[in-house]
């Protein structure tokens, strides 16, 4: 019988996990290649900052057809990695519905490998967020469009986190809501702990020239909609509050190893293969395998991308009994969106700044118009 791939998730990792698949399939004997995704549409996640996100996407169709994978509309429900079986909820929407509601049929598919690249997703806020918007996925990007195109003059729009994503909505808010004011909110003393001391001086003036205010220091205590309650005892009114407050693996990961890292990551070997569940692999946001230089990778496309590959070709070698190869990743950089005001592009992990301005606008737009695209879709605007 021909043995079964299923593969979890239709973000990067997922993708990228298949069409690697399918060609290492193809040179070394037939495998049923399944993508499991609630949406049919392949979502270009990092681009969800900018203006009209549902033109961030891809028909999964283009992508699976071409290279014979299947693609079965599902949400995940259940991993048994002991009796190596998947519960999924089978999604009746229409074919361009992103709903996931799970109102569906239940069905259990059997599998030989699994590659889990469920992605990840949004911290939930430690207070009510009835009214905060975020930018985490597809459905939430277009919510928060719509409510920027309805803002009347004088409105204000706050940004909470000033992270990659963050930092990057704050700076294109000024040009998509041209006659608003735009507030970045940040709880560390310092603007943009996370991205390091390297980078700061290039978000601090781009901040100053795009007229986006910054509060750092403060962490947001409550909003109902129309005022935001900080920690310094002070609050403020806003229209819209965007909330960017950091991600953590899909929770499946839990349904197939206890041994994750604080952001729910399995822990992996340099195949991606999960040591406590042989027949299953992990990748992407899900999986928290080391890179060339030693350093755990970071939930990003850039490490999500290779990691796919790597993981969608051991898993096809691993069932023909062919010698697996270890996860190979490029240096690690970092390319912000500033805006009007250009971008900064750093390389290595301590972030050293290597360009800013013009020439790290026009890297970063190759980046999000070429590069993040699946390699069997041209990318011309």
């Amino acid at each position: 019988m021909t043995p079964r791939l299923l593969i979890v998730g239709g973000g990067f990792a997922g993708v990228w996990a298949a069409l690697a698949a399918a060609e290492t399939a193809a040179a070394l004997g037939p495998v049923q290649i399944d993508l499991i995704n609630p949406d049919d549409r392949f979502v270009v996640r990092p681009r969800l900052y900018e203006a009209a996100p549902e033109e961030k996407t891809v028909p999964l169709r283009d992508i699976l057809e071409p290279v014979n994978v299947g693609h079965i509309r599902a949400t995940v429900t259940h991993i048994d990695v002991d009796a190596r079986t998947v519960t999924v909820i089978n999604q009746p929407g229409p074919a361009d519905s992103s709903d996931d509601s799970g109102d569906g049929d239940e069905e259990v598919l059997a599998y030989d490998r699994l590659i889990l690249a469920a992605g990840s997703r949004l911290n939930r806020p430690p207070i009510d967020d009835t009214h905060l918007d975020n930018i985490d996925t597809l459905a939430a990007a277009e919510a928060l469009e719509q409510r920027l195109d309805a803002l009347g003059s004088d409105a204000t729009v706050a940004v909470v986190g000033a992270g990659f994503a963050g930092v990057e909505l704050a700076a294109e808010l000024p040009a998509r809501v041209p006659s608003a004011t735009v507030m970045l909110l940040e709880r560390s003393e310092k603007l943009s702990p996370s991205l390091g001391d390297g980078p700061r001086p290039a978000i601090q003036d781009a901040m100053v020239r795009l007229g986006v205010e910054v509060r750092t220091g403060v962490s947001v205590l409550a909003y109902n909609g129309e005022t935001v309650s900080l920690s310094d005892g002070s609050s403020l009114p806003a229209d819209v509050v965007v909330w960017t407050a950091g991600i953590s693996a899909s929770p499946l990961t839990v349904l197939v190893s206890p041994n994750l890292d604080r952001l729910g990551r399995l822990a992996v070997d340099q195949h991606l293969r999960v040591p406590d569940a042989p027949a299953v692999f992990a990748a992407g946001d899900t999986a928290a395998p080391l890179d060339q230089s030693g350093h755990t990778v970071a939930q990003s496309a850039q490490h999500a991308i290779p990691q796919g590959a790597c993981a969608g070709r051991n898993a096809v070698a691993d069932l023909h009994g062919v010698p697996l190869t270890e996860l190979q990743t490029l240096p690690y950089g970092t390319c912000l969106d500033l805006g009007a005001a250009g971008a900064v592009f750093t390389e290595g992990w301590d972030r050293e700044v290597v360009l800013v301005g013009d020439d790290a606008k026009a890297l970063k737009r190759d980046i999000n118009t070429i590069w993040l695209y699946p390699p069997t879709i041209a990318r011309t605007e």
